[in-house]
């Protein structure tokens, strides 16, 4: 989708002052999706998104929550202004630096694995915590971003939720709360089958029970024909979800949600510089100095990502959006399976502009430095200012921290 604060005049002025690659996020998208979902009693942002310290800080000035997946992210989240109580590590294993951490920090845990319990108690003696289960089925965009079922190496298998309550009791853990996940981009249906998965297990908790987490997972639109997700009935969903848990636990129960991409993913557009066009037979190239080490995952998951040129109009034709990296794969416009998909474009030259749009989740996030690429720069829009919350990566830090012994 096109955030409204990011016209073509914008992002190209913005692309002549910074360069391209250019990763640029549009605040007042943000916001409006934050409080989309204001609904839940806690909206802990998935940092995995995007972890940039000026969009944590955004997001925690409206109110968020912070999940975090690896020492690393934990450490973001404390540098971005989220104390410890406000930080949730979710995993399914403990490597040590984790746990070196968790050891000194009063940060809550959601436990994906049994093994994970007595070595957290081991930290944070008598500590309280939530279980992520796996309620035997997923769903997502893509095989490879499905959470649950049996394929997925994601929480404790529902049939072994009493085993997990009875090893937690064993080493002095107090499970406080049950969470969920079963996909990244998951339909309405599997979202809020979900919920009644958990509804029906929180009985085994018992009465200490007091957080319902519905994880993450809410789809965005990529493209306009997409329909767009029905989030309130969503929220009053999951409302009658805790409803029905508070009617036997005779107590209040807090509801969480915990999105990524709902909250970023729209707000990002990937401005990119035409380099070269060609022809290879019958297709015809156009060649931009983005790469899959900018966005990956078109190359990955054969995603769609709307693309169109900046200024430009007229005379379009089927195209093929490539990168400069040395792989065959680095192309945009692609769809499952690698199955080259052309797009409408106008006729381009060296020096016109692209956006690439819906970047703003696992774009940055995932970026790399292959063929020794350096990071782009990132700047957020505000209303009328801009600000560079990331400057274009060196090419002398490429390899600062590497040894030469000759």
């Amino acid at each position: 989708m096109r955030p409204a604060g990011l016209d073509d005049a914008r992002l190209a002025a913005l692309a002549r002052e910074h360069g391209t690659p250019l990763y640029v996020y549009d605040a007042p998208t943000i916001r409006a999706r934050f409080a989309a979902v204001s609904g839940f009693d806690v909206v802990r942002y998935a940092q995995k998104a995007n972890p940039n310290l000026t969009l944590l800080a955004l997001l925690r000035n409206l109110g968020a929550s912070i999940d975090a997946v690896s020492a690393g992210e934990i450490e973001r989240a404390l540098a971005a202004g989220f104390p410890p109580e406000r930080i949730v590590f979710t995993a399914d294993l403990f490597d040590r630096a984790v746990l070196e951490r968790l050891a000194r920090l009063p940060i809550h845990v959601n436990v994906g694995s049994r093994d994970m319990l007595a070595q957290f108690a081991a930290v944070q003696p008598g500590a309280e915590v939530t279980l992520r289960v796996n309620p035997g089925f997923g769903h997502g965009h893509h095989h490879k971003v499905t959470t649950g079922g049996s394929d997925s190496k994601h929480g404790i298998w529902h049939d072994e939720l009493a085993a997990a309550l009875d090893d937690a009791r064993a080493v002095g853990l107090v499970v406080v709360g049950l969470h969920v996940h079963v996909g990244s981009g998951a339909s309405f249906e599997r979202l809020v089958g979900a919920g009644e998965f958990l509804v029906a297990s929180a009985r085994q908790v018992g009465d200490t029970l007091r957080t319902l987490s519905a994880g993450g997972g809410l789809p965005v639109r990529y493209r306009e024909s997409d329909e767009a997700f029905p989030i309130e009935r969503y929220v009053r969903a999951w409302r009658e979800h805790a409803r029905a848990i508070e009617a036997y636990t005779r107590r209040p129960v807090e509801l969480e949600l915990e999105p990524g991409r709902w909250l970023v993913a729209e707000s990002g557009v990937l401005v990119t510089e035409v380099r070269a066009t060609k022809r290879q037979g019958e297709r015809e190239f156009v060649m931009v100095d983005a790469g899959f080490h900018n966005l990956i995952r078109p190359t990955m998951y054969g995603s769609y990502h709307e693309i169109r040129a900046l200024g430009k109009r007229g005379g379009e034709r089927p195209v093929l959006v490539a990168g400069p990296l040395c792989e065959s794969s680095d192309v945009f416009t692609q769809g499952p399976g690698g199955t080259l998909e052309p797009i409408e474009l106008p006729p381009l030259s060296p020096g016109d502009l692209l956006a690439i749009h819906d970047v703003g989740a696992y774009g940055a996030s995932m970026a790399s430095n292959y063929n020794s690429q350096p990071l782009a720069a990132e700047v957020l829009v505000d209303g009328g200012h801009s600000y560079v919350i990331r400057r274009r990566q060196r090419f002398d830090e490429l390899f600062a921290a590497e040894r030469d012994l000759r």
